[in-house]
């Protein structure tokens, strides 16, 4: 899946690094006002009394915590991208272990855990910081882990133009750690190959043991 049909325009504005306190009823584009009184319903059916001392703050808190998590709905990652270096390197460019926190669509329930980002350069390369940005940006919205590798390797195809793109993402998805089937300890692992890291077998295992090494 590419971003490029659904979110080609960057949107400004973050709640991430707005104070705690501070009353924001509608900021960058979330109705932190209209989550609030979702959250004391919420409450309210589960047989709470959102005005006891210990919940009464909690639906200011929930909206705000829905509002950094889902700041990647206001932002286009491809933008970390289109600032590139020309180089005549041609041997695979990997971060490995980048760290993100996401949302299952399906329970709004957290998922987490580390995103391994490669490419073959074909004369453009990109700060390492801003594959890491763009890892963050894709994450930080509701989703799943599929797409979520699948849209991550799109982006770096489509705006580095490289020879190849590998991604492969493992993470805890607390929907089956902590609920349901319950089975904490369980990783789900998800990759998408492009370019010669789909088509060379040869270059695929490289990659693959450039990420694992011995750690398998």
């Amino acid at each position: 899946m590419s971003l490029a049909t659904n979110r080609r325009d960057a949107f400004p504005g973050s709640l991430v690094d707005e104070a705690d306190d501070v009353e924001a009823p509608l900021a960058g584009g979330v109705d932190l006002s209209r989550i609030e009184r979702a959250i004391r319903e919420v409450l309210c059916a589960v047989g709470e009394d959102p005005d006891r001392e210990g919940l009464r703050e909690t639906p200011r808190r929930v909206a705000r915590m829905y509002a950094e998590l889902f700041s990647g709905l206001r932002e286009d990652p491809r933008t970390h991208l289109r600032k590139f270096f020309t180089e005549k390197y041609d041997e695979i460019v990997l971060v490995r272990d980048i760290s993100f926190e996401s949302v299952c669509e399906h329970h709004l329930m957290p998922f987490m855990g580390k995103a391994h980002l490669g490419y073959l350069p074909n004369g453009r390369v990109v700060g390492l910081s801003k594959l890491a940005r763009v890892v963050e940006g894709v994450a930080r919205r509701p989703q799943v882990q599929e797409r979520m590798t699948e849209t991550i390797a799109d982006l770096v195809m489509e705006e580095l133009q490289p020879k190849g793109v590998a991604v492969v993402v493992e993470a805890v998805h607390t929907c089956m750690t902590v609920r349901g089937v319950r089975k904490p300890g369980s990783v789900c692992v998800t990759s998408a190959m492009k370019g010669a890291f789909r088509n060379n077998p040869s270059t695929r295992a490289e990659i693959m043991t450039l990420i694992y090494g011995d750690r398998r």
